[in-house]
């Protein structure tokens, strides 16, 4: 969310940013939530002028009935009266219109980074740089599942009779793979400086509306019935929330944290034959990277989060490439954001494994998470990206790692995660 003095100071800009995000439909909100905040100023000058008067006509009442002048004491009474009911009349219109500024600044998106590439949708976004030597093998590489089914590694029809479609029982060895994935990811991550942490997996909704956009929310969350929670939709929302309402010492920055957690997403619309299997599902894990820090280091940690899933799936032979997003496919909150793919081979094309983003002060401004710097408070910078999310990534893992006679090298990073296997033999 912006600051509405920046809004106020900078209409033009706002509004051009709109069109470079391509939601036109916004900009006459730019306006109108200006001449609220205009309107809300004037009321609330008025309502701590009346608070101040009030202040000073108590004084003088005491005095005057010490001074045994009632008469006169019961005229400024009056004029209190008269005085707090416009008062009351303020507050009531200080809240509204406070509610209608939040509203709409909740709608208005973070202004992109001057380098974001200007598209409308994914279909336009930018490749930055590939990692390794994407290659297709002269045997046919089967769908993901069926490559699973030959390890007896995947049972989709259970899961459907017992939670219905977009669900899946992992088995055997290709949940042991499932695992050390996630487990390698952490260590992988420990090692780069990171603080592992296990966050709740359910939130609340001021939490959920602080770390996303309206429209994110409605196609993402699950919602729990009857109560003020929801089910994450990746341990970023969580992470991010544990600093709400907080104030931090600036000595203490950056907080760098690796996070496990199940995600549970809605997918709409998700029906696509290359989305069938475990590729687009309602419930998977994930190992994430989150960053609070200054504002002037956002730049450089973004720069590192991306990287460090580069290189994790380089350490496991996974050709990968960064794809820097439009500004139309970046949602309201983001300020700049990288996806990395992986090569797949059956599909001869690269496939979003991870997301990286640099959301500047718009969650901190959201939650209320303050720093205590040498010069004053201000607002945080926040940034996530994915480190592994299995079982997704399992697909480009098979794929790269599959041999002609359907056994899978297990590259030498995740053997002692598999008991020292360095292949998986299928069963059928």
């Amino acid at each position: 969310m912006l600051d509405i003095k920046f809004v106020r100071e900078n209409p033009e800009l706002v509004k051009q940013n709109l069109k470079n995000k391509f939601q036109e439909e916004k900009i006459p909100l730019v306006d109108e939530v200006i001449d609220l905040d205009a309107k809300s100023r004037v009321a609330k000058q008025e309502a701590d002028s009346l608070r101040s008067n009030r202040n000073t006509i108590s004084k003088q009442i005491g005095a005057l009935m010490s001074q045994g002048k009632k008469a006169e004491a019961e005229d400024l009474k009056k004029q209190v009266s008269d005085n707090a009911a416009r008062l009351s009349e303020l507050e009531k219109q200080e809240t509204e219109l406070t509610e209608k500024i939040t509203s709409i600044m909740m709608t208005i998106p973070n202004i992109i980074d001057p380098s974001v590439p200007i598209g409308k949708d994914d279909s336009e976004n930018v490749e930055v740089t590939r990692y390794g030597e994407p290659v297709v093998p002269d045997f046919e590489i089967p769908y993901h599942t069926d490559i699973m089914e030959r390890f007896d590694g995947i049972d989709l029809d259970a899961a459907g009779r017992v939670a219905g479609n977009g669900f899946y029982y992992l088995c055997g060895d290709i949940a042991r793979l499932h695992s050390a994935v996630i487990s390698y990811a952490r260590d992988f991550m420990i090692d780069r400086g990171f603080t592992y942490c296990i966050p709740p997996f359910m939130i609340r909704s001021n939490v959920v509306t602080g770390v996303m956009s309206f429209a994110e929310m409605d196609a993402m969350m699950y919602k729990i019935e009857g109560e003020d929670l929801y089910l994450i939709g990746t341990s970023e929302h969580s992470m991010i929330g544990r600093f709400i309402d907080t104030i931090i010492d600036e000595s203490s920055l950056p907080k760098t944290l690796t996070s496990y957690s199940p995600c549970f997403r809605k997918e709409k619309g998700a029906h696509g034959i290359e989305e069938r299997g475990v590729y687009r599902i309602h419930q998977f894990e994930k190992q994430e990277m989150i960053v609070v820090c200054k504002p002037e280091d956002s730049g450089m940690w973004f720069d590192k989060l991306w990287q460090n899933t580069v290189d994790l799936f380089r350490s496991m032979d996974i050709p990968v490439r960064t794809l820097e997003c439009c500004s139309g496919d970046l949602a309201d909150l983001k300020v700049k954001s990288f996806d990395v793919e992986a090569w797949s081979p059956r599909q001869k094309k690269y496939f979003e494994v991870g997301s990286c983003s640099n959301l500047g002060d718009a969650q901190a401004r959201r939650l209320k998470i303050r720093v205590n710097g040498a010069d004053g408070k201000y607002y945080a910078h926040t940034l996530n990206n994915t480190v592994v999310a299995p079982p997704r990534m399992l697909i480009a893992f098979l794929e790269n790692n599959l041999n002609a006679d359907g056994s899978v090298n297990i590259p030498k990073v995740l053997q002692p995660y598999m008991g020292g296997k360095d292949k998986l033999i299928p069963c059928k």
